[in-house]
């Protein structure tokens, strides 16, 4: 696989609850991390005292995070809707050559920055609030 662009990594949301999916607007930086939780099973007879972990169990979730400049009113005024009104919307990420990621999705934090001489900025931070799907290019 060649290398792809960072800017093809694409956090979209639903803009209606009824999969009209956007791309947030402005952003310019974009991640998400999948975690699991381990469930360590490592007793006296364990071999040579290494840990023993249980395969399939823990808890599973994502993070999705991202920083940019605000260029689109109605994917702002969205994101602050859901925020305020603690909503648990679809998300959808665009992984370039490798699918889709899409679930719910709970905004975390919210943050706005700016300096005298600079564009308005901010930043997201969502956490998955759900099983979550994954459909291959």
């Amino acid at each position: 696989m060649a290398a792809q662009n960072g800017k093809d990594l694409l956090i979209k949301l639903d803009m209606t609850g009824a999969g009209q999916f956007e791309t947030i607007a402005g952003l310019r930086a974009t991640r998400i991390s999948f975690n699991t939780e381990s469930v360590d099973v490592t007793s006296l007879e364990s071999s040579g005292g290494w840990r023993e972990l249980l395969g399939g169990a823990g808890v599973k979730s994502a993070s999705i995070s991202g920083s940019g400049v605000f260029k689109d009113q109605n994917t702002d005024e969205r994101a602050r809707q859901i925020f305020f009104d603690a909503e648990v919307p679809n998300f959808q990420v665009i992984i370039p050559d490798f699918g889709v990621v899409e679930g719910p999705f709970q905004l975390t934090s919210i943050e706005y920055a700016g300096s005298h001489n600079g564009e308005a900025t901010y930043e997201l931070s969502m956490a998955s609030a759900g099983a979550l799907t994954f459909t291959a290019d």
